[in-house]
């Protein structure tokens, strides 16, 4: 499949990841109480210590539902504890890791996934590696929708977004712009 290599989707220059999409009021409060729950306590500490630390190395995990709380809050913890960033910035990241994620167990059958955290000037770039070659697919959401809105919350709150196809399996990553404090 030529030409699928860093497939990315770039997003348009107005206003915040936020302000261009709003959640119904019902899941926003679900989703920030599980951010707030990964934030609590030591647990962040504790799984990177345990696992490791996904900004030096690529971290495994196992393809199972309770490892995206694992992944929240290795990315809770870079985010805010290494990296220092804004909790607004860190709690999109965190729903974003969560939703690829849930498409790596849900989806490609692996029995573990990859979690990478990169920062460079300007730029966080988070990536999940699975062992699937096939790819994710952005579908049209609509209001009543219960499911499928993963790569729209992807599409909508970072800046890009994509999958490198590797020779045995694939990286689906984004990237979201950040503040530099020099």
């Amino acid at each position: 499949m030529a030409g699928l290599e860093g497939w990315e989707q770039p997003q348009p220059r107005s206003g915040t990841a936020a302000a261009r999409w709003v959640l119904p009021a019902q899941d926003v409060e679900g989703e920030r109480a599980r951010v707030t729950a990964a934030a609590r306590g030591d647990g962040a500490s504790r799984a990177l210590d345990l696992i490791g630390d996904p900004a030096l190395e690529e971290v495994r995990l196992p393809s199972r539902p309770e490892s995206a709380a694992t992944a929240r809050r290795l990315t809770q913890s870079v985010l805010l504890k290494q990296w220092s960033l804004t909790p607004t910035l860190a709690e999109h990241a965190v729903l974003l890791v969560s939703e690829l994620v849930g498409n790596a167990v849900r989806h490609t059958g692996a029995r573990t996934f990859g979690l990478r955290m990169l920062r460079r000037r300007g730029w966080i770039r988070i990536e999940v590696r699975d062992p699937s070659r096939g790819l994710p697919c952005l579908m049209p959401v609509h209001e009543l929708d219960v499911s499928g809105r993963g790569l729209f919350l992807v599409d909508k709150l970072s800046d890009r977004w994509g999958v490198d196809l590797l020779p045995r399996g694939k990286t689906t990553w984004f990237e979201m712009r950040v503040t530099d404090r020099v």
